[in-house]
């Protein structure tokens, strides 16, 4: 199933031009157009999902083996220190995983998000409304 608003599923239809990585018939690899840093690729579905939560457990399975896969590539190819690793998905509406080759000196900080802290017993309240769900 494709969405023909989605830029990500163009792209995956060839109709968009990419710096291609990796293909199969269920998944595309290709260079992030404006990248955190060298490297820094993205692994999408084939199929429109919007958030990966929305996938299914044998979408799930295989995209992140073969994030395993394109990580060592990553790390062997381009002899970086780390890959970060991002599921954003919300400047895409198309459920998609970063990889960012990353190394010990680039002075990037990891995330430019702001922390909080919980106040009195709203920790245990999180957590009770979580596990609930679970059930």
């Amino acid at each position: 199933m494709q969405n023909e608003n989605c830029i990500f599923c163009k792209i995956g239809k060839g109709e968009i031009p990419c710096g291609k990585i990796y293909e199969d018939k269920n998944f595309l690899v290709f260079l992030d157009i404006k990248p955190v840093t060298d490297g820094h690729i993205l692994i999408i579905p084939k199929e429109h999902v919007v958030w990966m939560q929305e996938a299914d457990d044998e979408m799930i399975g295989d995209i992140f083996v073969l994030t395993k896969k394109m990580m060592l590539a990553l790390k062997k190819g381009l002899t970086c220190d780390y890959i970060q690793v991002g599921v954003v998905g919300n400047e895409v509406p198309h459920f998609h995983i970063h990889l960012m080759p990353r190394y010990n000196e680039d002075n990037l900080k990891k995330y430019n998000l702001p922390t909080k802290e919980y106040k009195e017993g709203q920790a245990k309240e999180i957590i009770s409304k979580i596990t609930q769900a679970l059930k």
